[in-house]
């Protein structure tokens, strides 16, 4: 979400994870979707979505369980929510 921002520079280890998906945006279109419909203005970005394995995406994703940003600064309200699902 930076003027710099390309498929390149993103860093995959981050979230090393067998479970987790990938997904370069380069139109940015998940952020305004979100920004749209969480009243956030403009476009979202450094925010967490969690969403329970029931969740599923017809018009709008949900049930959604936990919401927050910036991730670092809410990261312990998302490990508290987190914690319920596992």
């Amino acid at each position: 979400m930076l003027p710099g921002d390309s498929r390149v520079l993103v860093d995959r280890k981050v979230l090393n994870d067998h479970r987790v998906a990938n997904y370069y945006d380069p139109n940015r279109l998940a952020g305004s979707w979100f920004a749209d419909h969480t009243g956030g203005g403009g476009i979202v970005w450094d925010a967490y979505f969690l969403y329970g394995a029931d969740a599923s995406w017809t018009d709008e994703p949900g049930p959604l369980l936990s919401s927050g940003r910036t991730v670092i600064g809410s990261s312990e309200d998302l490990a508290v929510a987190f914690a319920k699902l596992v």
